[in-house]
């Protein structure tokens, strides 16, 4: 493994870190927030730091007007569909059953990359995928066992949520991997949060105003986390790594996610089980093998 990629690996893996932790933050603060507030409130605060950055970095902000239905297409499904689907979704389901649900967007990447990346899946790498995802259920098994689940009708409708949310990121990710091939992966980036703030106000904006002069020092520190670092940082280092390799074997990293949510769970009391372990074992050995050439 090179330099490169061992420093794009690493990448991934703060970057799944950095996303784990959201679906406890968010989790632990949709019930002073809501959220499609919340997915508004986290957008309207990470794009104006985009646009300075993108600004003052001196880079090249020019992508033809033809390219719009793509950016449009990117507003949509990496920031306003994706985050309405996504918060309601886990409002509505458990932390553990979320985390497996929203795992599905491998496949769906995978799937997609397929279809229109034309990339290829060696028997090593489609090994490696499925080792991670089956370490993922084997993690979320783990978890599920120490968690009492109804199943409620906005239970069903959150699974549904999640799904939708997974399959957005997907579409996300395939049209973004097209246009940074073009442009620059920072200005792609920054003119799909501006559409996609614009494509949440009528819906949120209304209701931001009431919730924001009531939000608790706790609420501001949960938004400014979501914003700056899962979505500014986290964001572009999905960009970066998907400039530098295949969207498949970007999108393994992910299984790490739902690994490291239930990790910070231990921090609460929680002890390791077997099948947490061994979920954890094939997570690792699935996305290396889905990075050997």
């Amino acid at each position: 493994m090179t330099k490169n990629n061992l420093f794009t690996s690493f990448l991934l893996i703060l970057i799944s870190l950095i996303w784990a932790g959201s679906f406890v933050v968010v989790k632990l603060t949709v019930d002073e927030i809501p959220p499609l507030v919340l997915g508004f409130l986290r957008f309207l605060v990470a794009t104006p730091f985009m646009v300075i950055i993108l600004i003052l970095g001196k880079k090249d902000r020019h992508i033809p007007l033809k390219e719009l239905p793509k950016l449009i297409i990117l507003g949509l499904t990496g920031v306003t569909l994706l985050y309405i689907f996504q918060y309601f979704g886990v409002d509505y389901t458990t932390a553990s059953t979320s985390a497996v649900l929203i795992n599905t967007n491998v496949i769906f990447i995978v799937i997609l990359s397929l279809m229109f990346l034309k990339e290829k899946i060696s028997i090593v790498k489609g090994i490696g995928i499925i080792c991670s995802f089956l370490g993922v259920i084997c993690v979320v098994y783990a978890q599920m066992m120490n968690e009492t689940i109804t199943f409620t009708n906005l239970f069903f409708f959150g699974c549904i949520f999640i799904i939708l949310s997974a399959f957005c990121w997907a579409i996300y990710t395939i049209t973004g991997k097209k246009l940074i091939e073009k442009y620059d992966e920072f200005t792609v980036t920054t003119y799909a949060f501006m559409l996609g703030t614009i494509f949440f106000m009528p819906l949120a904006l209304p209701h931001s105003i009431t919730v924001v002069q009531t939000m608790s020092m706790n609420g501001w520190i949960a938004v400014f986390y979501l914003a700056l670092l899962c979505s500014v940082f986290g964001y572009m280092g999905w960009y970066y790594a998907l400039k530098k390799t295949e969207a498949s074997k970007v999108a393994v990293f992910l299984n790490f996610i739902p690994l490291f949510a239930i990790l910070l769970s231990f921090f609460f009391g929680e002890q390791p089980t077997i099948p947490f372990l061994f979920g954890a074992i094939l997570i690792i050995f699935g996305v290396y093998l889905a990075q050997r050439k």
